[in-house]
């Protein structure tokens, strides 16, 4: 692959379509004739804004020498282009730019169609792009929710809203699935960092409450997805067949069997990261496959 490519995480962005579909799913139960050219527009403004944050932070990684400390895995410490080839850290920043400036102008071709309804969650999301790494990384709490938030709401609520023009309750408990998950996907990613993270002045939550308690929020996030999605099909907000997203909850199971005796070997951990991949992609994926079956 082209290098020039490598700041934007190629690999990690097959989550976006991911949530997008959850969103769409959700549009199509409640009745709107979904059009095919806005939902792809939609998906080409969710992608542009993950792409976005991922080349701003390999950037800011690299100016502040964190990318010199991290322990890189398959799933966690960036991509590695930059110190690989530092000639490109400006064109990292412009991709981040162009990506943060094309979610804008999608973003303002659905206010003047819809309304000023996704307005919150607009300027939610652009914010959190932008604020991220240098920001919110350095706030423990807000750090480990930022994520969930931009998956979880600003994704899938904000599908339903730019399409719809409307929030609805389905809207809020499919949001909240991949919230739980994709914030624990950060959480876990934290794992390995944490000294590279505290030398660069980072402040997250395994640095602030240590591993084992770390564990058990992230223990707490995976019992709330659960929950939600139980919860959601029991009150009627979603279909019974979502319930088949109960198979993508399953691949975390064996990380919190993990966590509990997590030893601080960070090799340990491999599987548990790739796992929470899995979870966190698969999950919102067979959710929305659940809604569009159980609509039809």
């Amino acid at each position: 692959m082209n290098p020039v490519f490598g700041p934007m995480r190629p690999a990690f962005l097959i989550l976006t379509p991911a949530c997008v579909a959850l969103g769409l799913a959700v549009t199509h139960r409640s009745g709107v004739q979904i059009d095919p050219m806005e939902a792809v527009l939609v998906l080409f403004g969710a992608v542009a804004a993950h792409i976005s944050v991922n080349a701003l932070n390999e950037f800011v990684d690299f100016r502040s020498g964190l990318d010199s400390h991290t322990r890189r895995t398959p799933f966690s410490g960036g991509s590695g282009t930059l110190p690989a080839h530092p000639e490109l850290a400006p064109v990292a920043l412009v991709t981040g730019l162009i990506g943060a400036l094309a979610v804008l102008v999608i973003g303002l071709y659905f206010l003047a169609e819809r309304g000023f309804a996704l307005l919150p969650l607009g300027l939610l999301g652009l914010g959190l792009v932008l604020a991220y790494t240098p920001w919110l990384t350095r706030r423990p709490w807000l750090c480990l929710i930022a994520p969930g938030v931009g998956f979880g709401p600003c994704m899938v609520m904000g599908t339903e809203v730019a399409l719809a023009g409307h929030y609805s309750w389905s809207g809020l408990f499919a949001a909240l699935i991949p919230f739980f998950l994709v914030s624990n996907l950060l959480l876990l990613n934290q794992f390995p960092d944490v000294e590279a993270d505290r030398s660069v002045g980072r402040s997250n939550l395994p640095i602030l409450l240590g591993f084992q308690r770390s564990a058990r929020v992230y223990i707490l996030f995976f019992v709330l997805a659960s929950v939600t999605l139980g919860g959601a099909v029991g009150l009627g907000y979603l279909p019974a067949f979502s319930l088949i997203g109960g198979a993508g909850l399953a691949a975390a199971a064996p990380v919190v069997r993990n966590l509990d005796r997590f030893d601080g070997v960070f090799e340990s951990l491999l599987p548990s990261l790739g796992l929470n991949v899995v979870a966190s992609v698969a999950t919102p994926a067979l959710v929305a496959l659940g809604v569009f079956i159980g609509t039809v």
